[in-house]
């Protein structure tokens, strides 16, 4: 899991240099979308909230393996997505940049301008980067709904577009609460510790982080790191 402790010596460097240099980014609450303007774009804020509310989103098949150590096994079907990359050092910045800009594609805009239905969960793919800046690029994606599995709408975004993931298992660990960059870590670091442990193998240059929750939701969230298996072990 080379990738993964980089990752998280490189986020201790950043967060001391940050405390060293005094500054201070304006926080923000993991999915937020954001605007150009001042103050918050109420119409935006309530979509969101109306998206998020709308009871049983639909999330991807799967089948569910062994639990051990409170890790779960699943076996994820092979599915379409929709995606954006985004490329940085802070996770939650990039999530919220990613969530904008996929929530714009859902929300029509695309090229037949059609709406899509939210689906759970928005999953960030972190892939560490190597340099001494400690850049990852962080891929944030949507389900795609299983009505326009066949035929997703085209993404009008240059910067969004449509992958097709393959069966894959994962090994996922859940938890509760608001999610911060420090928290998505720690279990990232516990996960990994349990799967060195018991000698799976994953794949060990990415990781993603999963959460099912509107920003609104105060109680009974859900949040999962997960590992993906790696098919040639």
């Amino acid at each position: 899991m080379f990738k993964l402790k980089y990752l998280l010596r490189c986020r201790v460097f950043y967060s001391e240099y940050k405390a060293r240099s005094n500054f201070l980014p304006v926080p923000q609450s993991a999915f937020t979308y954001t605007t150009q303007s001042k103050e918050p774009d109420m119409n935006v804020l309530n979509t969101i909230k109306s998206s998020f509310s709308s009871s049983g989103l639909e999330t991807p098949t799967y089948t569910e393996g062994k639990k051990q150590d409170d890790v779960q096994e699943r076996r994820y079907e092979a599915a379409k997505w929709v995606s954006t990359s985004v490329e940085g050092m802070e996770l939650k910045k990039a999530q919220s940049e990613g969530f904008g800009r996929l929530f714009k594609y859902i929300t029509g805009n695309n090229k037949p301008g059609t709406k899509v239905d939210m689906t759970a969960p928005v999953a960030t793919r972190i892939n560490p980067g190597a340099g001494p800046n400690c850049e990852n690029t962080f891929t944030v994606s949507f389900y795609i709904p299983s009505k326009h599995q066949a035929d997703p709408p085209e993404p009008s975004d240059p910067k969004v577009f449509i992958e097709e993931w393959p069966e894959r298992t994962i090994l996922c660990q859940g938890f509760g609460g608001f999610a911060k960059e420090e928290t998505w870590l720690s279990h990232a670091k516990t996960l990994t510790g349990i799967v060195e442990e018991r000698g799976e193998k994953v794949h060990s240059n990415f990781w993603f982080t999963a959460g099912y929750n509107s920003p609104f939701q105060m109680f009974g969230r859900t949040n999962e790191v997960w590992f993906v298996k790696d098919p040639q072990s």
